[in-house]
């Protein structure tokens, strides 16, 4: 053997080179990923529903109230038999003793506060502030009473939202949205309820008078105002998973 090829022989054999090492990208966690690292005692209270968050509202602590005007404006609301305004209330006091508009407006929002936890609270509608039985209480004290509450027509209900979605509307408006003409008993009864008025009237020939509702309709359906209705995109999304009739 030559002097070359023994020392071919003798050299070691390299050594494979290392695979490059490719960095891992790393990964974000997703929700459902996230959502299962937590706790089971914070599980427990994301279980609760939409509606009992809804009902478990707490109104922000407010400023101290004048003990004196306060108890007045809670007995003043209670002996009103309609929603009273801020306005309204001032007007109760005799001039020189009269308080603030802004010390009425504290006293209204101590009172809401103090009542959140009771069976009662002090709600704002559209005419005013009233006290009325929360919403969860109140098939119980409708046992009370043995005349039970008026049902309405489809035809009414569909009549009256017409109105109030579309205002101001004639009667011609209205049967054409319906596509069946409105009885003027129908009309009459909205005008008895104090639900629509007549705004105006058209000045086409005839002069139809447009409708539009009232603050005694957006009273009786607990509402502050309009903005308050649900959205026609809701609507009819109920109305195509069949939850709701249009």
């Amino acid at each position: 053997m030559t002097e070359l090829a023994l020392a071919v022989d003798l050299q070691p054999e390299p050594e494979p080179e290392p695979e490059p090492v490719v960095p891992v990208e790393k990964k974000e966690k997703t929700v459902i990923e996230l959502s299962a690292e937590k706790h089971p005692l914070q599980e427990e209270r994301h279980a609760v529903s939409e509606q009992a968050l809804e009902a478990s509202y707490i109104p922000p602590a407010p400023v101290d109230a004048n003990t004196k005007i306060k108890r007045i404006i809670e007995a003043l609301l209670f002996a009103a038999e309609q929603p009273m305004t801020v306005k309204q209330l001032h007007a109760v006091f005799p001039e020189l003793e009269a308080p603030k508009k802004q010390q009425i407006q504290e006293a209204i929002d101590s009172l809401q506060y103090d009542y959140r936890d009771q069976g009662i609270g002090l709600h704002k509608v559209a005419s005013g502030y009233r006290f009325q039985v929360k919403v969860e209480l109140a098939p119980w004290v409708a046992r009370l009473f043995a005349e039970k509450p008026p049902k309405y027509s489809r035809a009414l209900l569909e009549t009256i939202a017409i109105i109030a979605y579309q205002q101001p509307v004639t009667r011609g408006d209205i049967e054409e949205i319906r596509g069946v003409s409105v009885s003027s008993n129908m009309i009459r009864t909205l005008l008895e309820r104090e639900w629509i008025t007549v705004l105006a009237h058209k000045e086409v020939p005839g002069r139809p008078a447009l409708y539009g509702t009232t603050r005694q309709f957006l009273d009786y359906f607990n509402l502050e105002s309009l903005e308050g209705m649900p959205a026609l995109e809701e609507l009819q999304v109920l109305a195509l998973e069949g939850e709701l009739e249009i």
